[in-house]
């Protein structure tokens, strides 16, 4: 069973659990089969990496999905538990397309595919269109010779790969927390993070895909919380608060304040482009105004391009940007194959506060200079319509363009509103100069979103 609304702009995302469920293993097995010819697999690689997140139905879902892929006489290199940066790694790594059963920061109940080409690739729309109708239609014939199953741990040589990457080679000892909110955070960043100069606080880092303890989604203020009071408990450096699948990193200074992703896409820019003077970088449109602002003073080019994995990797790629950055925590490197990994900008940031006796807040201070609303979402039956009310509202107020959604530009101001890709939501974000004008915007806003 597959209901067609699964398949999402970016990825497959939908309820598997429940009295209603959106998809079954039955479908998984279904997009498993489709999913060889739009990716090319016979003629191509020949091969497809697959891993999985901790969510309660992963182990049926990929078992179907895996038997759809072998049924066509597809190889497939089962990589078991892994986070989504670590299959971004394994398709890099060993070239081949990748499926990366997870339902991120969603709840519980849901599970979903992240696919990707080889060299970790993004795939397009059209690609998720085509998969979906194939899957819906009649189950395509199997092979005379079913493909092969080979079970392959790859985490070690994915934690070797970020060391590569980033020198913490002589840092000052850190106390940092690490809250992985019980999801794949919990099995890599003892691989990546076990050194002697960095003494772990752990919470939540047993994999349970139910969440016991705070939703998976760090976006949620709530859900940084424990994080917050850890830091400030334990007298911590800083805190890394991971979403479900672990491809987001969140940053927590010393005082337990959350440092803007925004804010951190500047500074992991500015250390990029001293590396490579010049260099592209690449922020989708809801991100703060000073990350070009800090890309073009140090002599860089930015991009700026949609919100979403597939829309930044594709940037990333046709621009040979460095290094790239999204308001939600999302941060992409050259170096890692165009992909997104919230395990390397976490070292990032522990190599630029170790390599200094400064406190995170102040590192980051100098890149702090305007106030955001953060990301607040509006349940509505008619996103275009809403968005045409925004606009004609703020007509003749500001420079309108519709790159992501609806944007309005003022001389120290914006105003983006734009439907979800994967739930039934319109999200607004705004900033401004000051906290004056910013809450002003916002409400003027929600209070159109919301009338």
């Amino acid at each position: 069973m597959i209901k067609r609304g699964i398949f999402k702009a970016n990825d497959i995302r939908g309820i598997t659990e429940g009295p209603d469920p959106e998809w079954d293993a039955s479908g998984a097995y279904a997009i498993g089969a489709a999913s060889v010819d739009v990716l090319d697999l016979h003629s191509g690689a020949g091969a497809l990496v697959v891993g999985r997140d901790m969510r309660v139905s992963g182990p049926l879902m990929v078992s179907a999905f895996i038997d759809g892929v072998l049924s066509r006489g597809v190889e497939v290199i089962d990589i078991g538990l892994s986070s989504t940066d670590q299959l971004w790694f394994a398709s890099g790594w060993l070239d081949l397309p990748g499926a990366m059963f997870t339902a991120s920061h969603n709840p519980a109940e849901y599970n979903g595919i992240k696919f990707c080409l080889a060299g970790a690739k993004p795939i397009t729309s059209a690609n998720l269109a085509e998969i979906a109708q194939r899957a819906s239609a009649a189950e395509p014939t199997a092979a005379e010779t079913p493909g092969k199953l080979i079970e392959r741990d790859v985490l070690p040589a994915y934690a070797d790969h970020l060391h590569s990457l980033v020198d913490l080679t002589g840092i000052r000892p850190l106390r940092v927390v690490v809250d992985a909110g019980n999801g794949m955070a919990g099995y890599t960043s003892p691989a990546v993070l076990n050194r002697d100069d960095l003494e772990l606080i752990g919470l939540f880092t047993e994999l349970d895909g139910s969440f016991p303890n705070h939703p998976p989604n760090p976006l949620e203020p709530e859900n940084l919380r424990d994080a917050q009071a850890a830091v400030r408990d334990r007298a911590a450096d800083l805190a890394l608060v991971f979403d479900g699948d672990a491809d987001r990193c969140f940053i927590i200074d010393e005082r337990g304040t959350v440092v803007s992703p925004s804010i951190v896409t500047a500074m992991i820019a500015t250390h990029e482009l001293a590396r490579e003077p010049g260099a592209t970088v690449v922020c989708n449109k809801i991100t703060s105004r000073i990350v070009p602002e800090v890309v073009q003073a140090a002599g860089g080019t930015i991009v700026i391009t949609r919100v979403g994995h597939t829309f930044v990797k594709a940037a990333m790629a046709e621009y040979n940007a460095i290094f790239g950055g999204e308001h939600s925590a999302h941060y992409y490197f050259r170096d890692f194959w165009g992909a997104d990994t919230g395990m390397l900008a976490a070292l990032h940031v522990l190599a630029a506060v170790g390599h200094t006796d400064r406190p995170l807040s102040q590192l980051v201070a100098r890149f702090d200079r305007y106030a955001a609303s953060g990301e607040i979402n509006s349940q509505v039956e008619d996103q275009q319509m809403i968005m045409e009310r925004v606009a004609t509202a703020f007509a003749g107020r500001g420079e309108q363009d519709r790159i992501d959604g609806l944007t309005i530009s003022g001389p120290d101001w914006w105003v983006n509103v734009r439907p979800s890709n994967t739930e039934p939501l319109l999200r607004l974000n705004v900033e401004a100069a000051n906290a004056e004008t910013m809450e002003a915007l916002r409400d003027e806003t929600l209070g159109l979103i919301r009338a």
